[in-house]
């Protein structure tokens, strides 16, 4: 029998909202313990987020039961889709907010791969159906905290990153795990240009320790808010670490490969001064041109809207996570 221990970083379901048909979703999810499927998405060919929960009565499903988060209550309330889905940085299409949304309509995620590699005794590699059926799939009700000073509550749909590395048997090298993004300039138009995609050199690459990418909080999403990741979301499969800041969530991933040493972050590289390898929310260390000690939370009211709250240790994980980094000084390893 497995008992669940509530953390106080936990989020209840029961959150305020105005998804109201997102809610009806998972009222039937939870009386029929569904979800869908590889033979329905690969029907999709393009960046055109699809539905998990339909209800179609001809379409095939391999049933897969969400596991749905079981949390203490709390007074967070679930950022609207349409904020999530609209306000985003992905600069391989455009360096503002809106930019994404508006520039990856046509982004073509099947076929895809995504190749796993490097100090391990199983390389092998996900095609586009093996993203949503090779690993159980969860909902996640996680926080994502940019430091930009915002922040979004969104329910996430993936599976922990550590299925993918427990597949590939790493060996007694593999100390870090690398990412890489899809470089494809004609899709991407921020990769065509630096003056475009914020000076950034592609391929975007980021980076975490061995025991980071095995903690069990670590998701690689595949959808959001009942359906598959939008483009501008990082479509078909992204990184999200909720105890770090936002620019560590690598999107559109091609590759992971288990390293020996600590991998270049293309943060840390643009930036170094501005954006270390670790990016862990700490509001005690703040940003060379602005504050961390507080958050704005995209909620119901504008973007513009005064949800100001104090941000957490950790993004509020560190009950779950404090002790990986016991003994760093974590204002140098920032």
């Amino acid at each position: 029998m497995l008992i669940k221990t509530i953390k106080s970083s936990d989020i209840s379901e029961q959150q305020v909202t105005d998804e109201n048909l997102y809610h009806s979703r998972r009222s039937v999810l939870k009386q029929l313990g569904f979800l869908g499927a590889g033979s329905l998405l690969a029907q999709s060919a393009n960046a055109a987020p699809l539905d998990f929960f339909s209800s179609k009565k001809d379409v095939v499903f391999q049933q897969r039961a969400l596991n749905f988060q079981k949390a203490s209550e709390s007074s967070e309330i679930l950022t609207p889709e349409a904020k999530v889905t609209s306000h985003n940085n992905f600069y391989e299409f455009g360096t503002a907010k809106g930019d994404p949304v508006e520039n990856a309509q046509e982004f073509k995620v099947n076929p895809w791969q995504l190749k796993i590699s490097g100090e391990v005794d199983k390389p092998y590699t996900l095609g586009y159906d093996d993203l949503f059926s090779s690993f159980p799939l969860e909902e996640r009700i996680y926080r994502l905290r940019c430091v930009e000073a915002w922040s979004m509550v969104i329910p996430w749909i993936g599976f922990p990153l550590a299925e993918i590395i427990k597949k590939a048997a790493p060996n007694s090298r593999a100390k870090y795990v690398a990412f890489e993004t899809l470089y494809d300039p004609e899709q991407m138009p921020g990769q065509k240009s630096r003056r475009i995609g914020g000076g950034i050199k592609y391929p975007y690459v980021e980076g975490l320790r061995i025991d980071e990418a095995m903690n069990p909080l670590t998701l690689m999403s595949v959808g959001l808010y009942g359906k598959t990741l939008p483009a501008q979301n990082g479509a078909p499969i992204r990184l999200v670490v909720p105890w770090k800041y936002g620019f560590k969530s690598i999107k559109s991933i091609v590759g992971i490969k288990l390293v020996e040493k600590q991998p270049p972050t293309t943060w840390n590289i643009l930036a170094a001064r501005e954006y270390g390898f670790y990016a862990n929310v700490n509001p005690a260390v703040d940003h060379p041109r602005w504050s961390q000690a507080s958050e704005r939370r995209l909620t119901t009211g504008g973007l513009l809207a005064r949800n100001r709250i104090a941000t957490l240790p950790f993004n509020g994980y560190g009950e779950e996570v404090a002790e990986m980094y016991k003994g760093m000084d974590l204002r140098k390893y920032y």
